[in-house]
């Protein structure tokens, strides 16, 4: 059982107080995306440095080649051939806005990749280790979060969550999915929420969501093993893992078919859609930057030619993320 609900008590009741500083306009003022990053700072408080969410994170640097497959769903310029591989930075991470969740916290994984082009443009992938979404809209997502947040330890039952989830049977679902502790992040697979349309040079396009597979395989740890775990142990892993070795996952393009919403992220296509492989990451560095305060923005809605937005909420998302990148540093 993934163990969202267990953790709301814990992170309503460790909301640290500067939280105030984002609620300075009434929410009637405020943008969507405003709403929703002030949504997350009431569950999870506002901390200096750090993200709204997925605040705890380890950043790490590698390559991305494209496959041969590549091109023939898209132009963009970084899965075309290439001389050398294009260089990726990438954030793994834990999904909650506390910057000191323990790594055993069973919450969906982050993962987030920015690709450096030749003309030294950028593109980023933003995934989770879940594949779908609790709500369909950005707008129910905030509804979700203040719901979530309005149902700390002493909250009458039912609580505000209890009756969205009632009302939501798509998020209900969500949360109470199964999520095993994986070993490592480099052994989890990861979902893009949302999809894009994908045009390739002849004008041909395709609508589809990604995925990102580890080549080594997914692998969970067993019940008597996730008590042993210290609190960073994901963190420690990935970089011993990457100094033995690259750590390589597929980037996958899983193709929209016949009746697939394009525009619901919370109803995940069928297994049996065609998928088409659009390269390997392979992560080679660590880096010395935070576990928690960097300056790295990844925006879902960071595409270039030959990549864009099929999903109305990549534009809201894309919206809130500097808006909570804003925030942490304001907050320090």
């Amino acid at each position: 059982m993934w163990n969202f609900l267990a953790a709301v008590p814990l992170a309503v009741s460790l909301v640290n107080p500067t939280f105030a500083v984002a609620q300075e306009a009434p929410p009637s003022q405020k943008s969507l995306p405003e709403q929703i990053v002030d949504a997350f700072n009431g569950v999870f408080g506002v901390h200096p440095g750090a993200r709204a969410n997925h605040a705890k994170g380890v950043i790490l640097e590698g390559t991305f080649t494209p496959s041969a497959s590549a091109a023939s769903v898209s132009k963009a310029a970084h899965l075309q051939k290439q001389k050398t591989p294009v260089p990726v930075t990438v954030r793994f991470s834990n999904g909650s806005g506390l910057p000191t969740v323990p790594d055993s916290n069973e919450m969906p994984r982050g993962m987030a990749v920015k690709f450096t082009l030749p003309d030294r443009s950028q593109t980023d992938i933003v995934a989770l280790s879940f594949n779908g979404f609790p709500v369909a809209t950005a707008e129910d997502f905030k509804d979700f979060l203040l719901a979530l947040g309005a149902s700390g330890p002493d909250a009458p039952k039912p609580t505000a969550f209890d009756k969205f989830l009632s009302s939501h049977p798509t998020a209900k679902a969500f949360v109470g999915a199964p999520k095993p502790l994986p070993v490592s992040y480099g052994t989890l697979a990861y979902f893009g929420i949302n999809t894009f349309k994908f045009t390739n040079a002849s004008g041909v396009g395709t609508f589809g969501r990604y995925q990102i597979l580890p080549v080594a395989g997914e692998k969970f740890l067993a019940k008597e093993q996730v008590s042993k775990m210290g609190p960073d142990y994901l963190v420690d892993e990935i970089g011993e893992r990457v100094r033995r070795g690259p750590v390589k996952l597929k980037l996958l393009l899983q193709v929209a078919g016949p009746g697939d919403k394009i525009d619901d992220p919370s109803i995940a296509w069928p297994d049996s859609r065609k998928r088409v492989e659009l390269g390997t990451i392979a992560i080679t560095k660590t880096t010395t930057q935070s576990h928690t305060a960097d300056t790295l923005l990844f925006l879902p809605g960071a595409v270039v030619p030959g990549i864009e937005a099929a999903d109305p909420m990549i534009a809201v998302r894309s919206a809130a993320y500097p808006i909570s990148f804003a925030r942490r540093f304001k907050a320090q």
